[in-house]
């Protein structure tokens, strides 16, 4: 993660070293993207996408159905290639094109830094978007299994969720509380084995990466082939360091690069209201341990921002920085853009005014120390962001889908975020 941000040249490339076209698809393309040459991505469920950011309502295969190797070439993916290799922009990468209109540092543009290097395996595409099936970067969420139910999660990403689904829609979801992907037990693990040796990074998210058998096999594998250059990226609430009699900790400090990316949206109550089953204390407790036993390894705030914690996360930010537990630019802001009523642009104008206001004073409080630029660009794009559509159409649903929430927890969502009282008070009433 410690790289300008904003840089396009590949880390393992230089511009030159390129040839005319590989200079043009990875630095001047807007369309291309290293991912569809090397990477796969399923849900729980077992529907695929070329990455973790595709638009969800295109998925391009489902694993659950298909071998990868049958969904890496399939009509969808070849033509995405086709398109990339044109100039052309797929509906499938959407969000990276909506991100970096903003100014965001939109995953395609990250994937091109990190996987550059394999330019050279997009001359081998064959004419109808064939190419060779190498995945040098896995993401498979084996399982939604999750000891967690985010207010901006669901079913498909959480087992958690399965009693408060039925309780909101008074009908269980239609499909099994834990999902698993793959076409029989062992049919993953089967494939993945084949591509082991191409492997330069795995991304671990879930449901809960921790709590999964999948997770611990991956890293014994790791460990067994003395594998320990490859890349490990996590997406985890944080709430767990041991599985299984394994101390996780202990066994990232046999890796070479080892990126932790906690999904904290807030602190103290907030924090578990947001997260469902989060306890603070034990959080920030695993914080601590992680600097005394693992403190090279890399750890960033992942959170994701939406409406409800719009204001609260840069407080957060501030206070972590202040008790030494992060780096200024260790914190990484995402946009919630599902669901759409929680997203932060719904704000009225006025609360948009206060909104920028702050994060404009929050900000520079942040360039000083921000040396790397991500946590900086990423306050700024927000507030782009935010200010780009006027959605406050949509403020009686998230006022009135907010109480639906705290009836079903027994819980109250002002009482914790006061900041939103008199915003609630002004669209209790409206009808959605």
């Amino acid at each position: 993660m410690a790289y300008e941000y904003g840089a396009k040249e590949p880390e393992k490339l230089k511009i030159k070293d390129m040839t005319p076209k590989q200079k043009e698809l990875l630095i001047e393309s807007d369309s291309f993207c290293m991912l569809p040459w090397m990477h796969l991505h399923a849900f729980p469920d077992g529907r695929a996408y070329p990455c973790c950011f595709a638009f969800d309502k295109l998925h391009v295969g489902n694993v659950n159905e298909q071998s990868m190797e049958e969904v890496f070439n399939g009509d969808k993916m070849k033509q995405m290639r086709l398109n990339m290799l044109n100039n052309k922009k797929s509906r499938e990468c959407v969000k990276c094109y909506d991100q970096e209109q903003s100014g965001f540092f939109s995953l395609r543009l990250s994937s091109n830094k990190h996987f550059g290097h394999n330019i050279g395996m997009t001359e081998n595409t064959k004419p109808d978007g064939t190419a060779d099936f190498i995945i040098k970067y896995w993401d498979i969420r084996f399982s939604n299994l999750c000891n967690m139910a985010c207010r901006s999660c669901g079913t498909w990403f959480s087992s958690n969720w399965y009693e408060d689904h039925k309780k909101l829609t008074g009908a269980p979801p239609n499909h099994a509380k834990i999902m698993k992907a793959g076409r029989s037990s062992n049919d993953i693990w089967d494939q993945l084995l084949e591509q082991f040796d191409h492997v330069e990074q795995f991304y671990f998210a879930g449901g809960e990466p921790i709590i999964m058998e999948e997770h611990l096999r991956i890293l014994k594998e790791l460990d067994k082939r003395k594998m320990y250059h490859v890349r490990l990226i996590y997406n985890t609430n944080f709430s767990k360091s041991k599985f299984k009699g394994t101390d996780i900790f202990e066994l990232w400090n046999k890796f070479d690069s080892v990126s932790i990316g906690a999904s904290l949206d807030a602190e103290g109550p907030r924090a578990e209201l947001m997260r469902k089953g989060t306890v603070w204390q034990e959080t920030v407790a695993n914080r601590k341990r992680m600097l005394e036993v693992c403190p090279q390894v890399d750890f960033y705030i992942s959170a994701t921002v939406g409406l409800s914690n719009s204001l609260h996360v840069l407080d957060f930010h501030k206070n972590w920085v202040e008790q030494k537990l992060i780096k200024p630019q260790d914190f990484n802001f995402n946009l919630l853009q599902y669901p759409l009523w929680q997203r932060m642009d719904l704000l009225p104008q006025e609360y948009k005014e206060q909104v920028t206001e702050k994060y404009k004073a929050h900000i520079e409080w942040l360039k000083s120390q921000d040396n790397l630029t991500r946590a900086t660009k990423g306050f700024e794009s927000a507030v782009d962001w935010m200010n780009k559509k006027d959605m406050s159409r949509h403020m009686p649903t998230f006022v009135n889908e907010t109480r639906k929430y705290d009836k079903i927890r027994n819980e109250n969502f002002t009482d914790v975020f006061p900041e939103w009282k008199e915003l609630f008070e002004k669209y209790e009433t409206q009808k959605t």
